[in-house]
């Protein structure tokens, strides 16, 4: 008994780490990316590219590793897994050129893909039932606790260190420890499977996945549906598309032979996990919000940009918790409440941003409550409706699922970056029609000396026009200003119709993120008399 606990928590701790190591690295880099172009000599617009070729190799790593991992076994995976990521973190941090550099990041993409799906797989088919809620709760909140965290750690590794190569080196011996660990103490699990492998699917499914996404990452927030038509974004979503039509009927046909598809077509006729992945998308979208909290604190409440980051760490750490209580709660009650729960209390946490916050204690409970409400979504309730009653195959579900996801996280951003864009592009009506009444309010508050007083009529009529010159020629007009606390006066109230612009733009996207998850709410009622049902067959 005591050998077989000692086991499992070797095997928990082993994909704990893997996970936590491969989710940091998406979001660490974030903090070095100027430094990473200076050093390569590129613009913004290219450096870019070692985010997006990262995301790119992650989708497409998902779905292959997750059917690898069913057929060849887990524990062998997740070795060459982590081998890679270790690879491609050494080879990144020894990049000579910035070719060198993309081609490296895409390798290590390559092989953090799938740690977290086979980790998931590997607690659904070792585990017992009444122990993998708190397992998968654990490794869903070192995933999003690690992409959470990841620029804050990545800038301590920059302030410490004082060059971006430690980002990744530091991965390498956590690597080698993970592999030598790994062979020791994980057990080989694998399902049985037909005929040989589905390269045909394999290939059409990388095709699909790649134009998919590369069209996704090209599409502007602030002009969404005009961007659609663009030439960097539609080819490539309707081939795409395509593609994925062309797969679906391809391994519907070969799997009627009998052969062993890489889609799980078999499953996307049941309804349960259709509405799985449907969650999944959702819990995508909804998770993406979370880009945008530091620049809220920033934009909104007025933290230092280089504090911003660090306000982050509420709505980590309750993602984490409200991982582990979605676990418990998968374990005690089963998925459907842990789904419900989430989406309620989600629900309420974002909807507190854009109506209660006004202080920075506020901005914590509020926090709070949503990352826990988006941490009980993170682990156990989606990857269990995912894997109910499914003999083999497992990780080739749980893949499909964590591809979805991603896309929903791909998507999602770049609606909410619109809707923050839309808010700021207010800012020269906010000026014409609610600057003057501010600056009132606020002078009236000041008790001006009679020199102030005039200072400010001699520059009335400027004020006036707000509406007419940009906000940068204000600033100017200001800068000139002698008296300082006149100065002071109309920097504040200048800050007050910029803080009114970005609450504009930020209610867009949190009164979106509550809608998401009241959907989420909705299909867990949905979902619960069909998972009834089709349990009882």
């Amino acid at each position: 008994m005591t050998n077989t606990k000692t086991s499992q928590t070797w095997v928990l701790t082993l994909f704990a780490l893997g996970v936590f190591m491969a989710a940091l690295d998406n979001g660490i880099i974030s903090a070095a990316l100027t430094t990473i172009n200076s050093s390569f000599n590129v613009e913004a617009n290219w450096g870019a590219w070692g985010v997006t070729l990262y995301t790119l190799g992650l989708a497409i790593s998902v779905p292959i590793v997750g059917k690898l991992s069913d057929r060849y076994g887990r524990k062998k995976l997740f070795i060459v897994e982590i081998a890679l990521f270790g690879l491609g973190s050494l080879l990144v941090a020894l990049s000579p050129n910035f070719t060198f550099y993309l081609i490296s990041r895409f390798i290590q993409a390559m092989g953090g893909g799938g740690i977290f799906i086979i980790g998931t797989s590997y607690v659904v088919s070792t585990l017992p039932a009444e122990k993998q809620g708190k397992a998968l709760g654990l490794l869903g909140g070192m995933n999003g606790v690690a992409a959470v965290l990841g620029p804050n750690i990545g800038s301590v590794i920059l302030d410490l260190t004082g060059s971006w190569h430690w980002l990744f080196l530091i991965n390498v011996p956590i690597a080698i420890f993970l592999v030598i660990m790994g062979f020791l103490k994980l057990e080989e699990t694998k399902d049985a499977a037909p005929g040989k492998l589905d390269m045909t699917g394999t290939v059409l499914l990388s095709i699909a996945i790649l134009g998919i996404m590369y069209g996704l990452t090209n599409i502007e927030g602030i002009n969404f549906f005009s961007s659609l038509i663009e030439p960097t974004v539609y080819p490539y979503l309707l081939a795409g598309i395509i593609v994925l039509v062309i797969l679906y009927f391809y391994e519907t046909r070969l799997e009627r032979r009998g052969g062993d598809p890489i889609l799980p077509v078999a499953l996307m006729r049941q309804p349960t996990y259709l509405l799985t992945l449907l969650l999944g998308l959702l819990s995508g979208a909804m998770l993406a919000a979370m880009i945008f909290i530091p620049a809220f604190s920033e934009q909104v409440l007025g933290i230092k940009s280089e504090h911003a980051g660090y306000w982050m760490t509420p709505l980590a750490l309750a993602a984490g918790i409200g991982a582990a209580v979605g676990g418990i709660l998968v374990d005690k009650r089963g998925p459907v409440l842990a789904v419900l729960f989430s989406g309620l209390v989600a629900a309420i946490g974002f909807f507190l941003f854009p109506t209660w916050i006004d202080a920075k204690w506020q901005f914590v409970i509020a926090s709070v409550i949503g990352g826990v409400g988006m941490g009980v979504l993170l682990g156990a309730p989606l990857n269990i409706l995912a894997t109910e009653k499914l003999e083999a195959n497992k990780g080739t579900a749980l893949a499909s699922l964590s591809l979805i996801r991603t896309i929903g996280m791909t998507i999602a951003p770049t609606i909410y970056a619109g809707f923050i864009a839309r808010g700021f592009s207010e800012i020269p009506s906010l000026f014409k029609n609610d600057f003057q009444g501010i600056l009132q309010q606020n002078v009236q508050q000041a008790n001006l000396s009679e020199q102030a007083t005039a200072e400010l009529a001699q520059v009335g009529s400027q004020f006036a026009a707000g509406g007419q010159f940009s906000e940068e020629q204000m600033m100017t007009v200001v800068q000139n200003i002698q008296d300082p606390t006149l100065k002071e006066v109309i920097l504040n109230s200048v800050n007050e119709v910029t803080v009114m612009a970005a609450q504009n733009g930020y209610g867009g996207l949190f009164y979106s993120a509550v809608i998401i998850a009241i959907c989420i709410f909705a299909l867990g009622l949905i979902l619960k008399p069909i998972r009834k049902k089709s349990l009882e067959i």
